[in-house]
């Protein structure tokens, strides 16, 4: 019996590893298939960036509808569809529908599944009730639901396979995020930095849906995580209690540091990364100290969830700039040296290149030249102050004081660039980057925490810097020298991810509803069509039948767009986004639609 027992373990062990390396190998192999679409980031490595060049500078003036597709949900549609084989997978807005469209017919529905979910939750949702989209592996389609719930369909019928609970709506919990599938696991981050949640992200299996491990971004080293000799900061261990000794009392159990955005991986050095948001409260006064490890950067151990390494970019944060934003993986030269990058456009302003391996910090510049909190960041390794921001006095609200309206601050809390993911083209080694040119007044004020309301604490208007009437700009990058290539003014945010192929074409949306088309190395336009509702969704591309499509969602919302979105008049609204794109509703107005374009 016991020799019995003993096979029969190793032979569960063998099947487990069995599936963990198809599931990981699988979409390995698949997202090399630039016909198909399988990660909701493009690639692990998070460039979306497509070898198709099918349409290309040459003859994307040529583009025209193919096809569409009406959601039936109104709001804002983040994210961008999925394609696996004949397959595309098409998310909404709060209610969260998932649609599978049959791309031979045209986008005929094969199924669609629906979650009943509590409409209490939209309340508890900060800024829009969008979701980014959902992930594929194994067969199974996997997605965040705004209550939360992490749910397996089956990619080929939408039946329901498990679910799982990540968090509490009742305590301002909620889920906006994509999941990422790494090995047999699906990794989740959770929503709620405004309502006082100590966040994390967290491991479930993906054929049983048990959780596997959570890791917080602010407590004790064991929720982080964080082994105090080998987790690393700018190269030295970060050292025993290193989230606690940098808040006052028991704030980090209130403390945020949100994980609501992207999520990327390399297979090579086994490190998945992502980045933490801000502290709780807004108001700086009420939580001395640097916060960690809010606004963060980590790399972490798929399998265990152990951090590698961190770094915080904005110590004590003052004005909400989240560290969400995408981490995108590159092999690039920077300074001369052949580097394993990992390069980030961050809500403060700042573009980062780092060394994805040790976390060495390599490049930190302003990628707006209109950012004005920071003089910029410490590069001396010898300083005490390396890695750290040099704050500007005029525009810090710690400084200034409760009460007290620290006025044009740039950027706004919506940051340089928020969630709208860059991408990144090998062919040219530039990163292109949808970015907000907002500034901002903003006055802290004290506020008690209680458990499902709003834990905010400052008061905002947004509008654009001085002297310039756009708020948006779409910019190439140089990430090794940290310089700006090239720069196209739009009226508003680009709230829409980019796309990049190797026909030399950089696709956009705008918050106008237009989608754009400009030349990859000169950022010259060479095509635009207006969309039925603004575009905040991610341009996609794929093939079917030997044709190269592009695709993208259009549904005005999310935080610039939350006036529209919501009905909502108040400028101080929308945590203050309201005022600033009050000019919005001339352009567009609501609706949920996927455009796909082709060549005639």
């Amino acid at each position: 019996m016991a020799r019995y027992r003993l096979i029969a373990s190793a032979a569960l062990i063998l099947g487990s590893m069995s599936v963990a390396a198809t599931a990981n190998d699988n979409l390995l192999k698949l997202e090399k298939d630039a016909n198909q679409w399988v990660q909701p980031t493009g690639n692990y490595a998070n460039q979306r960036y497509s070898e198709l060049n099918q349409i290309n500078k040459d003859n994307v003036k040529n583009l025209k509808v193919a096809w569409t597709h009406s959601t039936g949900v109104l709001r804002g549609h983040e994210g961008n569809p999925l394609v696996v084989g004949d397959i595309m997978y098409v998310h909404t807005p709060f209610p969260n529908k998932v649609m599978a469209l049959d791309l031979k017919n045209d986008g005929t529905v094969l199924w669609t599944y629906e979650p009943k979910q509590n409409p209490d939750v939209i309340p508890v949702m900060c800024c829009d009730t969008v979701n980014r989209g959902p992930a594929y592996a194994d067969g199974k389609i996997f997605l965040h639901q705004a209550d939360t719930t992490l749910v397996a369909l089956d990619a080929k019928t939408g039946k329901v396979l498990w679910k799982a609970v990540n968090g509490d709506p009742t305590k301002g919990e909620t889920g906006t995020s994509a999941p990422m599938v790494i090995k047999d696991k699906v990794i989740i981050g959770i929503s709620g930095g405004e309502f006082g949640v100590q966040c994390h992200v967290t491991a479930y299996d993906i054929n049983s849906g048990k959780q596997v491990w959570r890791a917080y971004s602010v407590g004790p080293d064991d929720q982080l995580k964080f082994d105090p000799e080998k987790t690393t900061s700018l190269g030295k261990p970060v050292g025993k209690d290193s989230s606690l000794k940098t808040w006052q009392g028991d704030q980090w159990k209130i403390g945020g540091g949100c994980t609501w955005g992207w999520l990327a991986y390399d297979p090579a050095l086994d490190l998945f990364y992502y980045g933490s948001g801000n502290p709780s409260t807004w108001n700086p006064k009420q939580r001395p100290g640097d916060n960690k490890w809010s606004m963060t950067v980590f790399a972490r151990n798929p399998d265990t969830g152990m951090a590698k390494w961190v770094y915080q970019m904005t110590p004590h944060d003052e004005w909400d700039y989240d560290g969400v934003n995408e981490m995108i993986l590159a092999d690039i030269p920077v300074g001369g040296k052949e580097t394993k990058a990992l390069v980030h456009f961050d809500r403060n302003g700042l573009g980062y290149t780092l060394n994805r391996e040790t976390g060495e910090l390599l490049v930190a510049q302003k990628y707006d030249p209109a950012v004005n909190w920071t003089t910029g960041v410490d590069m001396d390794k010898n300083s005490p102050t390396y890695g750290r921001p040099a704050v500007v006095a005029k525009y810090s609200t710690e400084q200034n004081g409760e009460d007290v309206n620290s006025k044009n601050i740039c950027p706004a809390a919506l940051g340089t660039k928020d969630q709208q993911p860059a991408a990144y083209s090998p062919k040219t080694k530039t990163f292109y980057v949808p970015t907000n040119h907002v500034c901002m007044d903003y006055e802290p004020f004290k506020v008690s925490y209680t458990a499902g309301q709003p834990y905010v604490g400052a008061t905002l208007s947004m509008y654009p810097p001085q002297g310039d009437t756009n708020m948006g700009n779409f910019i190439a990058w140089d990430a090794d020298k940290g310089a700006i290539k090239w720069s196209i003014k739009e009226p508003f945010s680009v709230w829409s991810g980019a796309l990049a192929t190797a026909g030399d074409v950089v696709f956009y949306g705008t918050l106008e509803g237009y989608l754009k088309a400009v030349d990859a190395t000169t950022g010259k336009e060479l095509y635009k069509f207006k969309t039925p509702s603004g575009i905040i969704g991610n341009v996609m591309t794929y093939t079917q039948g030997g044709k190269q499509y592009v695709a993208v969602l259009s549904g005005v919302g999310g935080w610039a767009g939350i006036g529209l979105a919501a009905g909502l008049t108040n400028p101080q609204d929308g945590l203050g986004a309201v005022g600033g794109y009050a000019g919005l509703s001339k352009y567009t107005s609501l609706g949920g639609s996927l455009t796909v374009f082709t060549l005639p």
